[in-house]
């Protein structure tokens, strides 16, 4: 197994502040290009997302791209050109698939601050339809268009979890700590994860992941 760790200090700061916007990005995204960081299996963007009350970002398109979002505090609506309008709200996960074009609308509409996790992979195959789907209070939710199924852990302090053997696991943390092999991860942090077997994750603290399950390609 390989594992490399990136801090969340390391991500790409973007959004934009004077609209209520910050963006925290983990792979090449949008003005900051870097070649070297472009995916991790079928991982393209692993963006941290706060918008201020009445921020959000206006109807842009997508195309063959899985977009799912984790919802950690606020209530996000969403709109968009099938005509789905949805508020997604904390232990929430929302997928987009954008297939061969949909455009969308992503908002705070709330009263109180709104942050969320959202995140993209390319799919196996190009085209088809839209579709839409949000699966309540979930912890696991499979992603058959790009091979993935993402896992969600809230862990107390010493309480463990079996980290997926997969041929790419790709670990976020989103609150608290957790002890990973020799690293400990903190809000924020990440870890790319190649040929992972028999590996567990442990609280160092109250402590929510995402863990991401990814085919070999």
């Amino acid at each position: 197994m390989t594992a490399e760790v990136r801090r969340a200090a390391e991500r790409y700061q973007g959004g934009d502040a004077a609209a209520g916007i910050t963006s925290r990005h983990a792979f090449s995204f949008g003005p900051h290009y870097d070649p070297d960081n472009l995916r991790f299996g079928a991982l393209i963007a692993c963006n941290e997302e706060h918008l201020a009350p009445g921020a959000g970002f206006d109807e842009h398109p997508h195309s063959h791209t899985e977009i799912v979002t984790w919802v950690v505090e606020g209530e996000l609506t969403h709109r968009d050109s099938t005509g789905h309008e949805t508020v997604v709200r904390p232990g929430d996960v929302q997928h987009l698939s954008a297939a061969a074009g949909v455009r969308h609308v992503e908002r705070n509409d709330g009263g109180a601050p709104l942050t969320f996790v959202q995140m993209w992979l390319t799919p196996l195959h190009p085209g088809g339809e839209p579709h839409y789907e949000v699966v309540r209070d979930t912890t696991l939710c499979t992603v058959p268009e790009a091979g993935a199924t993402l896992h969600v852990r809230r862990l107390a302090p010493g309480e463990r979890t079996a980290v997926p053997d997969a041929a790419y696991v790709y670990v976020h943390v989103v609150r608290g700590e957790v002890r990973l092999g020799e690293e400990r991860l903190g809000p924020g942090d990440s870890a790319r994860l190649t040929g992972a077997e028999d590996l567990e994750a442990v609280g160092a603290t109250d402590a929510e992941l995402l863990m991401w399950e990814m085919d070999g390609r």
